[in-house]
């Protein structure tokens, strides 16, 4: 019998419980029982609703109080040295000093999950030797067999994806991967004597691009692993995308019993299992609901695809499940009750996710006509949906249509626009910034929730926001900030705040989705096309520009930003959803230049997170994405200067597309990089202004003067000093105010000294 699988669950609480908890624990008002016990409620709760659906393969070890990339460094004890002398077992401080920082001692780099907005820990090797240093995967297991009345999937990040997701690798990879795999070998030793019977082995590294001796590593590791006596079976699990014909023929020999593949991400998989069929006796884990969107499954689509691959492997050998992890989906559709009918029939979370794996897996085991209801339904939601919802304007499509050449360029090239920038606002050298948001305290929240709640008047909230504006206008004065934010206090979230007010969107009440850590965002709704009916953040900012006479930015989430952190419409090219968004964006950037802001910050993090996991597929990528940032920055004058934000990138990757942009100041990550990226600049020799930032913001230290000059003399060995800006890496949102203020007058003198040093230089 065949038989459903899922990869993951949210574990974030379907109520946050786990976010809440992290936060009362890190500052102070709960101790590690309490942040404990919340975690296993929050566990038990994700295994009963998988049990209770049916679900036959029930993993564990997928929960994290913070990443699962961290724990597998926990798990194999790649603990950097600065973090204290090597425990038997990582502690709880030292597990949340590597994602936080500590005093005095910065925190793992965080980056990009492949092409997902989920945020990960980078592991270190020049760590010393690694070792067992925790039982997180035998206590979960034991917890999760104990309720469940059986074994379940035990889920461990495997080896070949450890390392090739690491950095600083300073023996050849092949050392590092000797090291690894005893560990590995004990920790599936021990879950076999505990009684699992299969632990699945995420490789989700080999759906990128993998080179000869990285394929060789794969099929070294899997040997080692694969033919130890003492093992449970094995279940070896990529995801995001297909393997190519090298990879396919490598992983399908490896000695594991089963071999998990997405079918919904492209036809990559499909194509090579119809080219080369699949191995007698293993279990192939068909990924054909998607883990990644939350539109409800075209079952029959789905069902056709199931008997495709029974062709090649018989049903028995078949665990239906999603694509991927069920981690980047909201946790109910159910507790949607304020969206439009017709968009949230068709709608899945991860709840109802469970529920299409369950049809699936009965419908191959008993064929279609034991889910012909199922099946009307199915198809009944989206004829609804299509006679009700307003998917299509002809106004949009037309504006679109009518675009020419002129509209995707600045009206001058850098070279000429520069001097009439610096001509216009006389900065220093060295100008000091912000990224945008300033810290949302309990009150600024408090007062949001009233309002949108009917509790507080539109004149009582909107007064609430121009007294604190106007207090944090005051403050960056004083500390002598050169360029001023208004601090987006209006803002909940800065891809949230445009969807509320851009047509072609909606918004849920309790789609959180896990970022990193106790970071959670929703991500809005893409149902049709996109037009902005109003001006959205015309009005704060040119109350913030009347309150001083220092430039004080616009600030806006672009384009491709907006489309890569919402769940996107499937029915149009994600090309032309970017650009109906640029369209309306660019109507924005007018009107914010004709209300007298002379610097409009688009940020466009996601930038690279968009970016295709095949290199092949990137120049498609790359062009329609960096025409969609200049078609929304391009309609100003020469001296209205364009700033974006990127964080979190391997900018030498795409550092062409960067100079593409064409904006006239870029600020990035840099704090955890140590300036790592700035290389790319330096190798590229770039143009144009960057702020490569100075200070962590992710972390709850506060760094010193003498560390972010550290940081910016780094920078000035890739960069000239009339190229350098000073601010932080990301915005300052979710940090207390009294971390942020000491940290910004830290950078502020940090930017004075090396003034000052250049000034004493004559230079």
């Amino acid at each position: 019998m065949a038989q459903s699988s899922v990869l993951g669950y949210p574990r974030i609480g379907k109520q946050r419980e786990l976010k809440r908890a992290l936060e009362r624990y890190w500052a102070g008002e709960a101790d590690a029982a309490a942040l404990q016990e919340t975690a296993r409620a929050v566990r038990e709760a994700a295994w009963r609703v998988q049990f209770q659906a049916g679900i036959d393969q029930i993993p564990c070890n997928d929960f994290s109080l913070y990443d699962h990339v961290l724990d597998t460094i926990c798990l194999v004890g790649l603990v950097p040295s600065r973090f204290g002398s090597a425990e038997p077992e990582v502690s709880l401080p030292t597990y949340f000093a590597m994602a936080r920082g500590a005093p005095g001692v910065p925190a793992l780099e965080l980056t990009k999950w492949f092409d997902t907005n989920y945020h990960y820990l980078v592991p270190e090797f020049d760590a010393p030797g690694p070792r067992l240093a925790s039982a997180k995967p035998f206590l979960e297991f034991a917890e999760a067999t104990s309720l469940l009345g059986r074994p379940a999937k035990p889920v461990l990040l495997g080896p070949i994806s450890l390392l090739l997701l690491g950095k600083y690798h300073q023996r050849p990879l092949r050392e590092h991967l000797e090291q690894l795999l005893p560990i590995y070998q004990e920790v599936l030793e021990r879950l076999a004597r505990a009684g699992a019977e299969w632990v699945q082995m995420d490789e989700p590294v080999l759906v990128q691009d993998r080179s000869d001796e990285e394929l060789q590593l794969l099929r070294a590791a899997y040997r080692v692993l694969g033919e130890a006596s003492a093992r449970p079976k094995l279940m070896l699990q990529t995801y995001y995308g297909s393997l190519d014909d090298a990879s396919w023929d490598v992983v399908l020999s490896l000695p594991v019993e089963g071999i998990g593949l997405d079918f919904v991400r492209d036809d990559g998989n499909r194509a090579l299992l119809n080219r080369h069929g699949f191995p007698q006796g293993k279990v192939v884990g068909a990924g054909v609901v998607n883990g990644r969107n939350i539109w409800r499954t075209n079952l029959v689509e789905a069902l056709e695809k199931l008997e495709e691959i029974a062709e090649h492997v018989e049903p028995e050998r078949i665990w239906v499940q999603p694509s991927c992890t069920l981690l980047h989906l909201p946790h109910d559709v159910r507790l949607e009750t304020k969206l439009p009918a017709a968009v949230r029939a068709l709608l899945a979370f991860a709840e109802q996710r469970l529920e299409e794996l369950v049809i699936l897996t009965r419908a191959l085991n008993e064929g279609r006509a034991a889910i012909l209801e199922e099946l009307e339904q199915n198809a009944e939601a989206f004829r609804v949906a299509l006679d009700e919802v307003r998917v299509y304007r002809r106004d949009v499509r037309e504006r679109l249509a009518a675009l020419t050449e002129d509209d995707f360029r600045r009206q001058s090239p850098y070279e000429m626009r520069e001097p009439l920038q610096r001509a216009r606002f006389h900065l220093p050298l060295f100008p000091t910034t912000t990224i945008g948001s300033f810290p949302q305290t309990p009150d600024v929240r408090q007062a949001r929730a009233r309002w949108r709640a009917g509790k507080l008047s539109d004149e009582d909230y909107w007064g609430f926001i121009r007294e604190r504006i106007a207090e944090v206008i005051r403050r960056q004065e004083e500390m002598g900030l050169d360029v001023l934010v208004h601090g987006e206090y209006e803002r909940a979230d800065m891809v949230e705040y445009f969807a509320e007010q851009l047509e072609g969107f909606v918004l849920t009440e309790h789609g959180w989705v896990q970022s990193y850590g106790s970071r959670v965002v929703r991500p809005p709704i893409i149902f049709g096309d996109v037009a902005r009916p109003r001006p959205m953040t015309v009005e704060v900012s040119r109350y913030a520009q009347s309150l001083t006479d220092k430039p004080v930015k616009g600030m806006l989430t672009g384009p491709v930003t907006i489309l890569n952190w919402s769940f996107v419409r499937e029915d149009i090219p994600r090309r032309e959803v970017a650009y109906q968004i640029a369209l309306a964006l660019r109507d924005e950037v007018r009107d914010l230049e004709a209300a007298g802001i002379s610097m409009i910050q688009i940020d466009e993090p996601a930038l690279r997170e968009g970016l295709p996991l095949r290199r092949a597929d990137w120049p498609e990528y790359l062009e329609w994405a960096v025409r969609a940032f200049r078609l929304a920055s391009s309609g100003v004058r020469d001296d209205t200067q364009i700033h974006s934000h990127m964080c979190y990138s391997e900018f030498n990757d795409i550092i062409e597309a960067i100079d593409a942009l064409d904006a006239d100041v870029i600020s990035i990550e840099n704090s955890r990089s140590r300036g790592e990226l700035l290389q790319a600049f330096q190798e590229y020799r770039y143009p144009r202004q960057i702020g490569p930032g100075v200070y962590d913001v992710h972390s709850a230290r506060i760094p010193s003067v003498e560390e972010m000059l550290e940081l910016l003399e780094r920078a000035l060995a890739f960069l000239r000093p009339e190229q350098l800006w000073v601010n932080p890496d990301c915005g300052l949102k979710t940090r207390r105010p009294e971390e942020v203020w000491p940290s910004l007058s830290n950078m502020v003198e940090a930017a004075r000294r090396l003034r000052a040093r250049f000034a004493a230089q004559g230079q």
